[in-house]
């Protein structure tokens, strides 16, 4: 079994988190926009429609897991396994199954955290583009609210609305989330057992600062409506081992 030596404590793979809440909003962007924000990953965004990638912005309060207990907030978008073909020409729902089944994965282009150990774990054992920042979570409140800010800027304040409750939850699923860090891009296995899970379409409410994050975000035509938003009361996952892809 494979280890790492993080902050003088060995890691063991794969990473286990127990118990995480997850809240996601995810919106449709210009295929073209988001093919820059990640070019230098060599990675190809999925079109989900002709000329339209899809773009997810997360925050997650992780409560139990082997990486301690911490705050998160992501940026990911759906990208094409390398090698694989084009998009797909059906309806939405149709070609996210069919770029499921080829095996697109989650591309993380950023993933700012609150606490040092998982900040130094997730760059050295997967590249996760992981840098420290201030992570406001509101949970506890019927409208779930995440207030981000990095080096004392604002770079966004996102509210999601719970949806209605989805049957069928607590099977576990996986896919393969990307990162890149220090010019090398990684693939990491990622299974997923969520509980508790609402979704709705539209749903969120978000409000970008000044910060360069925020003007990425407004290039890719943020704030809009979003495709889905999806809450996860608590969620089990798995990291593996990363490899080059």
């Amino acid at each position: 079994m494979a280890r790492h030596l993080i902050q003088g404590r060995e890691v063991a793979m794969p990473v286990r988190i127990r118990d995480v809440a997850v809240c996601a909003a995810s919106y449709l962007v210009r295929a073209d926009a988001a093919r820059a924000v990640i070019a230098y990953s060599n990675l190809d965004v999925a079109e989900v429609l002709p000329r339209k990638a899809l773009c997810t912005l997360m925050f997650a309060d992780y409560v139990d897991g082997d990486l301690d207990p911490y705050h998160e907030f992501g940026i990911a978008f759906l990208v094409r396994p390398p090698g694989a073909g084009h998009a797909p020409g059906g309806g939405l729902r149709a070609n996210l199954a069919e770029l499921r089944a080829a095996g697109a994965g989650a591309f993380v282009h950023w993933l700012p955290v609150d606490q040092g150990f998982t900040l130094e774990a997730g760059r050295s054992i997967w590249g996760f583009p992981k840098e420290l920042a201030d992570i406001d979570l509101r949970l506890s409140t019927p409208y779930k609210r995440c207030i981000l800010r990095k080096d004392g800027r604002m770079v966004l304040d996102l509210l999601i609305k719970p949806g209605v409750p989805v049957p069928g939850t607590g099977m576990m699923t996986a896919m393969d989330a990307y990162s890149h860090l220090e010019g090398v891009t990684r693939r990491i296995p990622w299974s997923m057992t969520p509980r508790g899970v609402r979704a709705r379409p539209g749903g969120a409410l978000i409000r970008l600062g000044n910060h360069s994050i925020a003007k990425e975000l407004s290039e890719l035509g943020l704030p809009r409506r979003a495709l889905m938003t999806t809450t996860v009361a608590h969620m089990a996952m798995s990291f593996g081992e990363a490899k080059e892809p």
